[in-house]
């Protein structure tokens, strides 16, 4: 059979994996900083905080980091190596491959200036402004436009299975991004949800859970389906099992998103239905953590002298481990103790360290030798690095769940009495101190191993020799094989990438449909509460700023019909109160106490004082000051076009109002201003009203105020509930 020389290009998988090793090392420094804020806050947050890395703007810059350009940059490294090889040609566009790389790059750039700007839309994996969530569309339709075409043009018929994980990655993360992203812009970096409250809550955890599922998963499956055979040498363990795998794992996931919202404001049916999705997805999810690990079979000789295997297998445990414990989590008696705590924070590390990270560092250094021609530079510090890597997970993860069952425990604990045993908040927080402070250290040792990969890398690199076009000898096979009578169903599929594509987009919309519609279109599912009003203009701009400074991050507010949080809050949190929330703000981890009934519980100068100086206010708190709140005026050039964005979106603010919105703003922040004054005159202030009603902190006092005073102002009854279509 006559042979074909084709160039694979090596550079554009060179820059990649240079990019991903850098950005790695970046967003994993962001996540020890905001580790060690929580761990010493006396001195991380005094002593070195200001308002650009204080936590609450430096957490979504590290998910950030590590999700879109560690991660990012690792798929993109994987899939252009691994796909010119499966499909034995040259990747379609050389242009397109370039403009992939630099275009993403600038988005995570993009990202590392704007969110600790404090432009964020506050959205769990989604919290980049509309002009970058557009670039991001743009970018990932070039990815799969080169990714596609090259497929089209393959010279090998069949489509290996790493390729179905990879298109359905494709189809699907397009999908979640766009719908998630539906937002009416304000300005040039602030922009509003298009849904509310419970639409937008069910929306957003659709589109989380599934970003965890299609972005660091999916991908990361087509990986392994691709590099642990190379690794071995030996071909995958069961061709059968990799398609139940794929089929049943891209239906079933996209159900799962409302087991994030359990005792949540959202409908019933929808969280059973995240419930019994999630608990069927442990059996694809470990048949492709089994059809990994049994391709070593025979082999695990190969596994104590490869570094890289050794690598491989960790990941695939922590995957299993994960996936284990995603369905045991959205269990409801799991998910009372478990949710808003630090156990959660241990579950999505274990994947993001262990199944994510250990993968990439196995790819790593697979790649690098293969690139440059040249043995790894020293295999023995790269099987240092997997052990100070297992050791940094362990000591990072165990804590937590130890933090975290603590937590959960202590929030639920009560006295013979049945009084609370632990009513303030605080002393659940001091308690945990000590996890915090060996998760810092666990993550040090994990990072001191990508250093240690850095180097071993770097002098891979400076002794081999580096070839951007490898150039090689193929077979043209992409004709050869016709449908045959009695051929194995699969194989069909497998020759039609465009059916496989249409087949992957209807697996994955089903689910979406069937969930997300019905709360949106069918009016008994979000109950409208007469006695809850919209927002004062003062209370959007205080909004706004606790969006900004990412308090969303540390504060739930979403009270549970659990007796104990009923017991420490409140009444529990109904559907309707978050009918004119753009976007909602329900939370997903409490550091500190839940604030959805915070209004009125305390005066304007407690407030005033505590968010200057709350560990003076709140002895032994680890919340970070926000003295800049008190120093920078409130700018208000925008409450037009908020007040009618939100009139567009279905708040009913009256006809004309948006021109008396900053009379009425200017005339709430005076009377909070001259309460505040008034107190602090008793401890011989010479602060007057007018010095500090134009502050920023006085409008974020107001959202704080207005938090639960709608529902606390005249008890609900059945006639006080009407169905709206919202």
């Amino acid at each position: 059979m006559e042979k074909i020389e084709v160039k694979y290009d090596n550079k554009i998988v060179k820059y990649f994996a240079y990019a991903t090793v850098t950005w790695g090392i970046i967003g994993m420094l962001v996540g020890l900083i905001a580790a060690l804020q929580l761990a010493f806050p006396d001195f991380f947050n005094d002593y070195l905080g200001f308002k650009y890395i204080s936590f609450g703007r430096i957490r979504p810059l590290h998910t950030n980091a590590v999700i879109f350009a560690f991660v990012g940059n690792a798929i993109f490294t994987g899939v252009y190596y691994s796909l010119q090889r499966l499909l034995k040609t040259r990747m379609w566009s050389d242009k397109l491959s370039y403009i992939n790389f630099w275009g993403w790059q600038l988005i995570i750039v993009s990202a590392v200036i704007t969110l600790p700007m404090g432009f964020t839309s506050s959205k769990e994996y989604a919290e980049l402004e509309w002009p970058i969530d557009i670039a991001i569309t743009l970018l990932w339709v070039i990815f799969g436009w080169n990714m596609f075409a090259t497929i089209l043009v393959r010279r090998v018929k069949h489509l290996y299975v790493a390729i179905w994980f990879y298109i359905g990655t494709f189809v699907t993360v397009a999908v979640l991004h766009i719908f998630n992203s539906f937002e009416i812009p304000i300005h040039f970096m602030k922009s509003y949800s298009w849904y509310s409250g419970v639409q937008d809550a069910l929306v957003q955890w659709w589109y989380g859970h599934n970003a965890v599922a299609f972005f660091l998963t999916t991908p990361f499956l087509g990986l392994m389906y691709y590099f642990v055979p190379k690794a071995a040498n030996r071909p995958i363990y069961s061709y059968k099992l990799s398609i139940i795998h794929f089929w049943a794992l891209i239906f079933l996931y996209i159900w799962a998103g409302p087991h994030h919202l359990l005792y949540s404001s959202l409908p019933d049916w929808a969280q059973s239905l995240g419930v019994v999705f999630s608990i069927m997805l442990i059996a694809p999810s470990w048949g492709g953590m089994l059809n990994g690990l049994l391709t070593l079979r025979g082999a695990w000789d190969k596994v104590r002298d490869s570094a890289i295997l050794k690598f491989f297998v960790v990941a695939l445990t922590a995957y299993g481990m994960a996936t284990f414990e995603g369905p045991l989590l959205s269990l409801k008696n799991v998910n009372s103790i478990t949710h808003f705590t630090d156990w959660i924070v241990a579950h999505v590390h274990v994947g993001g360290l262990g199944w994510n990270g250990m993968l990439i560092f196995g790819m790593m250094y697979y790649l690098f030798p293969k690139l440059f021609k040249v043995k790894l530079y020293s295999e023995a510090l790269a099987n240092t690095h997997f052990w100070i890597a297992t050791l940094g997970i362990l000591l990072w993860t165990i804590p937590m769940y130890w933090a975290g069952f603590s937590q959960g425990l202590m929030w639920q604990e009560f006295n013979p009495d049945g009084t609370l045993a632990y009513p303030d908040f605080l002393s659940t927080v001091t308690a945990l101190k000590p996890f915090y402070i060996m998760r810092s250290l666990g993550g040090l040792i994990y990072i001191s191993g990508v250093f240690l990969m850095a180097y071993n890398i770097y002098k891979t690199v400076k002794s081999g020799v580096f070839s951007k076009d490898e150039v090689v000898l193929i077979a043209d096979t992409s004709n050869k094989h016709h449908n045959e009578k009695g051929e194995y169903w699969h194989k069909v599929i497998e020759r039609k990438p465009v059916r496989l594509m249409v087949f992957s987009l209807i697996v994955i919309a089903i689910g979406g449909i069937v969930e997300i519609i019905p709360t949106m279109v069918v009016e008994s599912n979000i109950q409208k509460i007469t006695q809850v009003k919209p927002y004062t203009p003062l209370e959007i701009e205080g909004r706004d700023i606790y969006i900004r400074e990412g308090c969303v991050g540390c504060h739930s507010q979403m009270i549970r019909p659990l007796r104990f949080e009923t017991e420490r809050y409140g009444e529990y949190s109904k559907a309707g109160e978050f009918v004119y929330d753009h976007p909602f703000l329900w939370g997903s981890k409490r550091t500190g106490p839940d604030l959805a009934r915070e209004g009125g519980l305390r005066s304007d100068s407690w407030h005033y004082s505590h968010m200057i100086m709350p560990k003076e206010i709140s002895p032994g708190s680890i919340m970070p000051a926000y003295p800049w709140l008190a120093e920078d005026d409130l700018n208000t050039s925008h409450i037009e076009k908020k007040i009618k964005v939100l009139q567009g979106l279905g708040v009913p603010y009256p006809k004309g109002f948006e021109k008396q919105a900053k009379t009425d703003l200017e005339k709430q922040a005076l009377g909070i201003a001259e309460n505040i004054v008034q107190d602090l005159s008793k401890k011989e202030s010479t602060t007057t009203a007018s010095d500090i009603a134009n502050k920023e902190l006085i409008a974020l006092i107001a959202y704080l105020q207005r938090l639960g005073t709608d529902i606390k102002a005249v008890p609900a009854t059945e006639t006080d509930v009407e169905t709206s279509i919202k």
